[in-house]
């Protein structure tokens, strides 16, 4: 899962990028909506944290400028203030929800993980491919009740398919969601991972499917043999 934080205080944005690498997001951070806005043009981002008093343009007129283009990635506004004008505010331009810092480390990543579910409605718990399941409470893959032991990238990449699930994804999309801004992907990489992940669904009914030209799809391995 990626994220984006847009966040101009250092000492509090350092804080949050270490929390969430820790519990296994990828997670880009940029310090003002400038930087912020051409990025989310280019990057696919499951849930953006965003300061709602930046330097120059605010987050509620970057929250705005998103949502008139119809950008409908989650939003959770950061405030340090939690006044009811703020919040309808924040609601009012398109926010998805709305946190007081400083915020408990549980809270947030649990308010991270419902966001994310929403974009899910029908998954309310567990999304399931086949015999293999995604919880989102915890973010595991389990097959046959056995949780499955992935390595960070792999797991990046399969949660990736999963969310998007029945969804081509191309090959840069699945680069941009292991790897963040600072660091050095390659197709190839990817193309290494999914193999990996292959040999993990060997005994599952959900495959890992290659489309040529597009990107990968994750299906059920009996609806895959029609194709």
């Amino acid at each position: 899962m990626k994220l984006l934080l847009v966040e101009d205080n250092a000492e509090l944005a350092h804080w949050i990028v270490n929390l969430l690498k820790a519990e296994g997001f990828v997670i880009d951070h940029v310090p003002d909506a400038e930087r912020a806005a051409p990025i989310m043009r280019l990057q696919c981002y499951d849930v953006v944290l965003l300061d709602m008093r930046l330097p120059s343009m605010s987050g509620k007129d970057l929250l705005s400028m998103m949502r008139r283009r119809r950008d409908t990635v989650p939003v959770m506004m950061l405030t340090a203030h939690g006044s009811i004008d703020d919040k309808v505010d924040c609601f009012s331009a398109g926010a998805d929800d709305y946190v007081v810092k400083p915020v408990d480390a549980r809270e947030l990543v649990a308010r991270i993980k419902a966001l994310a579910r929403r974009r899910n409605p029908e998954a309310t718990v567990a999304i399931n491919c086949g015999d293999l399941e995604y919880r989102f409470d915890s973010r595991e893959f389990k097959h046959d009740g056995k949780v499955l032991c992935l390595r960070r990238r792999e797991h990046a990449i399969l949660e990736t398919l999963i969310l998007r699930h029945g969804k081509t994804v191309s090959k840069s999309s699945l680069m941009e969601s292991v790897f963040g801004l600072d660091e050095t992907g390659s197709i190839d990489a990817v193309d290494l991972y999914v193999h990996r992940l292959r040999k993990h669904l060997i005994q599952s009914t959900a495959q890992i499917m290659t489309l040529r030209g597009l990107g990968y799809i994750l299906r059920v391995r009996e609806a895959a043999n029609s194709i």
